[in-house]
């Protein structure tokens, strides 16, 4: 147990009803999660607001209260503390309840819109190989060191953050690689961590739904660097229009990567982009890698320079990155008996499609077919589909559109969105299949020897959410089976 007054620490505070000299047993922003003697915090989301859930809070038990506008009648025996935002008073209360456990390691996070995973992965598998004990906090797994817990969200809550954040020190962590999306950082879910480096990897058309605009996803992510102390570094990539952007008003070291810029702190050279992997001079040096294409070129050059700032060799990085395995989901492939080469790729955006299609073509002859399978997330950014579907068929032989995680929006629906952005001469290459297993099906009997069968979207999901109901759905598996 914590005394209120410790836990609110250097939280700021508009003002408080009640004693704050009491004993508090946890924090929850989920009044169903609330037992005695919790504190109940009223976030604020984009459907809910948890001030509309502060009597069944209390109800459960909760006797402090972090809200921004009292109730209009409050409860006896109950603190109440106001302040301006729930949402980044949550992080700091969170970090103080944990005793600030990123102040205990090198914490480093990842932003842009494609490469978080790969990036923040890799880099924990680089750390670990070189003997140091490492964590991970991204879209697909947490890793305490060795010990694997399951992930929800990219970024999750500033409670799982610090939660798990804790047990690594507690298990000796020196250093940790999270995933910062944008609605993390909106939502203020890093709010009160301390960084010792951010990455920048690109930015391309993703959550204009959510953020209205390009140029506020823009400064969402560059709020991040903006908050970063001096004595972190900021590392961007130089060949992105938006790299710079996320240096301008950094007080941290800023460094930057690139393949076609000149005078990056990091330069790399793709002299061979195979399905075995690529062959790459990275500040003059070669090294050789078993991921594919382009787009991970640049996920190797951020790891690389992020690396070299946390204290690796250069020497030692080049030693290791012939032995980074691929990420889940991220360009992972399986050749069948019939050398039908089946790619899984959780690409799901344009610039994401663009750039996996892209390296499938620069592998195959042009006697090999490309069937790509794809579709859209439902109530999500709907501007996206027809750019996705334009993209998809200027550069695949065969398009077969399908679901996604539909959710509560029809498939139909989302596939004729996405038809809309299918030119004219393209039509002939569309098939429209609502079953997403059937859709994967009709690749594998349209698929030659030697063709290629893109999956994109889903990566390394186990799921598939239709009408609030989650069932269980793995691309690789599928096409794994529909292929032996």
């Amino acid at each position: 147990m914590i005394k209120l007054k410790d836990l609110l620490g250097n939280l700021s505070t508009e003002s408080v009803k009640g004693s704050t000299d009491i004993a508090v047993r946890n924090i929850d922003f989920d009044y169903r999660k609330i037992q005695q003697d919790d504190v109940f915090v009223a976030t604020r989301g984009k459907a809910t607001n948890g001030h509309d859930s502060i009597e069944k809070a209390i109800a459960q038990g909760a006797t402090t209260i972090v809200c921004e506008t009292y109730p209009d009648v409050t409860a006896a025996g109950v603190t109440y503390i106001q302040v301006k935002q729930t949402n980044k008073a949550l992080g700091i209360l969170a970090t103080n309840f944990y005793d600030n456990p990123s102040r205990s390691l090198k914490l480093t996070a990842v932003t842009g819109t494609n490469g978080k995973t790969t990036v923040a992965s890799l880099l924990y598998q680089l750390f670990k190989k070189a003997g140091h004990k490492t964590g991970l906090i991204s879209s697909v797994k947490i890793m305490v060191d060795d010990v694997e817990y399951a992930a929800n969200h990219t970024t999750p809550d500033a409670l799982t953050i610090n939660k798990n954040l804790r047990r690594m020190v507690d298990a000796g962590v020196e250093l940790c690689f999270m995933e910062a999306s944008s609605h993390g950082i909106h939502h203020r879910r890093i709010e009160g961590l301390q960084f010792a480096g951010g990455i920048f990897t690109n930015l391309t058309h993703d959550h204009l739904h959510y953020h209205g605009s390009f140029a506020a996803y823009r400064d969402v992510k560059k709020s991040f660097f903006d908050n970063l102390p001096p004595e972190a570094f900021a590392l961007t990539n130089l060949d992105d229009k938006n790299g710079l952007v996320m240096l301008q008003d950094t007080e941290a070291r800023k460094l930057t990567y690139a393949l076609e810029s000149e005078g990056a702190n990091y330069s790399g050279h793709v002299l061979e982009n195979k399905l075995a992997g690529l062959l790459l001079k990275i500040n003059g040096a070669e090294a050789r890698v078993r991921l594919v294409g382009t787009f991970n070129a640049y996920n190797i050059l951020a790891i690389y320079g992020a690396a070299v700032n946390l204290g690796l060799k250069e020497s030692e990085i080049l030693r290791i990155l012939p032995d980074l395995d691929c990420v889940p989901g991220r360009f992972q492939f399986i050749v069948s008996d019939k050398k039908i080469t089946a790619v899984v790729d959780a690409a799901d955006t344009p610039d994401a499609l663009k750039n996996v299609l892209s390296t499938i073509n620069k592998i195959r002859t042009k006697d090999e077919q490309l069937i790509t399978i794809f579709g859209c997330t439902g109530t999500s950014d709907k501007t996206k589909r027809p750019v996705m579907a334009d993209i998809a068929s200027i550069l695949s032989d065969k398009v077969i559109l399908t679901a996604h995680n539909p959710r509560n929006q029809a498939v139909e629906e989302i596939i004729s969105d996405m038809e809309k952005g299918v030119k004219e001469e393209n039509r002939n290459k569309i098939i429209a299949i609502v079953d997403r297993k059937e859709a994967i099906r009709k690749a594998c009997q349209l698929a030659r020897p030697k063709d290629f069968i893109m999956i994109a979207g889903k990566g390394d999901e186990n799921h598939q959410e239709i009408k609030g109901v989650r069932y269980e759905f793995n691309d690789l598996a599928i096409v794994s089976e529909l292929l032996a």
